[in-house]
């Protein structure tokens, strides 16, 4: 398992409670852009359609080579494949006050395919925010001074 897109805002952002590992539907361009690391996931989220799973606002940029009168849209809804008892918990877990669905990372699974890990998260404080940039500091200040 290889890490192509990180979500580096994602844990100081939100509180992740739960993950979940969802395959995600591409377009041949788009799979070639995400493993050159042209890709974007900061903003995205996950949002229902009738009973299917889609990832949205995450933006993979035009691979170089691809035909330049195409018209795909680099910001099109990306369909998620899960099972429907994972659908099921997170479309529970969404509905509760507070809590979201976001991207972590996209990453290269052994089976050779690109999959999306998922967190439900609750969004922080500021307060929260500050809190744990200070323990962050305490703890390197420790491994420091041993």
């Amino acid at each position: 398992m290889k890490d192509l897109i990180r979500n580096k805002k994602a844990f100081h952002n939100y509180e992740i409670l739960e993950t979940f590992t969802a395959g995600i539907v591409l377009f041949g361009w788009e799979v070639k852009s995400i493993l050159r690391g042209n890709c974007s996931i900061a903003e995205g989220f996950v949002d229902f359609r009738n009973r299917e799973v889609f990832l949205k606002q995450t933006h993979v940029s035009r691979y170089k080579n691809m035909d330049q009168f195409s018209e795909d849209d680099e910001t099109r809804d990306k369909k998620l494949l899960l099972n429907k008892s994972e659908i099921k918990r997170i479309r529970k877990k969404i509905e509760e006050k507070g809590f979201t669905a976001i991207p972590i990372s996209i990453f290269y699974s052994d089976s050779k395919k690109i999959k999306v890990k998922l967190g439900i998260g609750k969004g922080k404080k500021t307060y929260d925010k500050r809190q744990d940039l200070k323990m962050k500091q305490h703890q390197r200040d420790m491994e420091r001074e041993n």
